[in-house]
């Protein structure tokens, strides 16, 4: 079974084929079906972007259409970046981070809790199917650690495993990743609705 998703974000393509290699999915790139702009994601949570980008590309293709939204919410900063992780002010990662600690020293802050969010949402013939929202929970390191994984994964410290995200292995952020859980799920529906190969 082939799964499309709506991102041109090839780390997140990755990662969700990492996850789910031991199923029967086949997961694909929405550019390989469409060459359209990107809707503009209006939402006020991750969970109605998401929903929002599955609509849109649904409308276009017949496939399986999964969109996903997610982002770092730090407590200290009252939740921020937020749903505007990827459109955090920096023209680079390094840039934002270094923004995020400016922002919590303003505060008088050196770290904070903080949590990954992933909201994932499944269409079908312009319907949402299937969602789910899934979180990992750690603090702000007090500096990026790790060169491992993307985005945001240096600043996030897994209490658990004693580092960050950025410093696991493909196989254990899997595990325990907010990406990895919302996928698992996401799988687990396609199979109880008997839509995966046995």
């Amino acid at each position: 079974m082939t799964i499309v998703v709506a991102t041109t974000n090839a780390h997140k393509l990755n990662e969700i084929r990492h996850i789910l290699n031991a199923s029967s999915c086949t997961v694909e790139s929405i550019e390989k079906y469409l060459k359209v702009r990107a809707p503009e994601e209006t939402g006020r949570t991750f969970a109605e972007n998401a929903r929002l980008k599955a609509l849109y590309y649904s409308a276009n293709i017949s496939q399986f259409t999964v969109a996903e939204d997610s982002g770092l919410e730090i407590d200290g900063l009252d939740g921020a970046p937020g749903i505007h992780s990827a459109r955090y002010p920096g023209a680079t990662y390094q840039d934002k981070f270094q923004r995020i600690y400016a922002q919590l020293h303003e505060r008088g802050l050196t770290t904070s809790p903080a949590r990954f969010v992933c909201a994932v949402a499944l269409a079908q013939n312009q319907k949402i199917i299937f969602e789910s929202q899934e979180v990992v929970e750690g603090q702000i390191a007090e500096r990026p650690i790790g060169i491992a994984g993307f985005g945001y994964d240096p600043l996030l410290f897994y209490p658990p495993y004693n580092c960050t995200l950025a410093e696991l292995t493909p196989e254990e952020k899997a595990r325990v990743s907010h990406r990895g859980h919302a996928f698992r799920a996401l799988y687990k529906y396609l199979a109880s609705h008997h839509f995966t190969k046995p």
